[in-house]
């Protein structure tokens, strides 16, 4: 929707930019033909076609199914919860009406999922870098106070502290240099935002933890240590981190001192 591109350009920081951005596709491109080409197997699947026709249908479910995850409703309720979205958050009486970026977006359910539950001038940018998702993003989940942008995670185009609440859902695993784009989710985390991730976890058994390593190798995914991206939150001086085990996936979201 053109009010989502308006609102995404104008929240870019020119400082950061290589290239103009090109809104034919009816997102922000900010990759043109230039980005690095997918390496592993999991990546090229995000970059498919095929997969992000069926992406929502039935690769997601699919792969939530092996990881131990429950329905997607869920988890996008608990995702707006997470964030603080959608109302008073925890009693504080803040309301819903900040910036929100979601980090590898996809096919956009999450992005929409946040816009419906923002209110006011709120704007949610959905960013990926996978064209066939975006396309799908636009198609399917173009809603108001929503804009798509094709970017690189490890180079966010916004200056410091430009968002409320950050989130990344299934995709640390897949993206590569997983802790820059971590930190660069930090770097636009505003004081008083709320960052929540969703991402896999190496098993702690053995032989299920090697048979997993050896699995997630063979397909370009990466599976972090319990600890791993709690001590990066830790580190970065968040508090109220808050981790849920379920299956071979974690979720984990914290808040920025104010």
């Amino acid at each position: 929707m053109t009010s989502g591109i308006a609102g995404v350009r104008a929240l870019l920081d020119p400082s950061r930019l290589e290239r103009e951005p090109d809104d034919a596709a009816g997102y922000l491109d900010l990759l043109g033909d230039a980005d690095d080409r997918p390496r592993t197997l999991a990546q090229r699947a995000m970059h498919n076609n095929f997969v992000a026709a069926i992406y929502q249908r039935w690769w997601r479910p699919s792969f939530a199914a092996v990881l131990g995850l429950g329905p997607q409703d869920e988890e996008k309720r608990d995702a707006v919860r997470a964030l603080g979205l959608g109302g008073d958050r925890d009693g504080d009486g803040e309301q819903g009406h900040g910036r929100v970026l979601d980090v590898a977006c996809g096919p956009g359910n999450f992005t929409r999922a946040f816009a419906e539950a923002l209110t006011g001038d709120g704007l949610v940018v959905g960013l990926d870098a996978s064209r066939p998702m975006l396309a799908r993003a636009v198609a399917d989940n173009a809603v108001p106070r929503a804009g798509y942008l094709r970017a690189d995670a490890r180079r966010l185009p916004f200056a410091d502290a430009s968002f409320d609440a950050v989130c990344c859902y299934a995709a640390l695993y897949l993206v590569p240099e997983p802790f820059t784009v971590l930190a660069e989710m930090l770097r636009v985390l505003a004081p008083g935002g709320r960052i929540a991730l969703m991402a896999s976890r190496r098993p702690s058994t053995e032989p299920i933890r090697t048979a997993g390593t050896l699995l997630a190798d063979l397909n370009g995914l990466r599976l972090f240590d319990g600890d791993e991206l709690t001590a990066v939150l830790r580190t970065a001086g968040l508090v109220d981190i808050r981790q849920r085990l379920t299956g071979l996936a974690q979720f984990v979201n914290a808040r920025r001192p104010g």
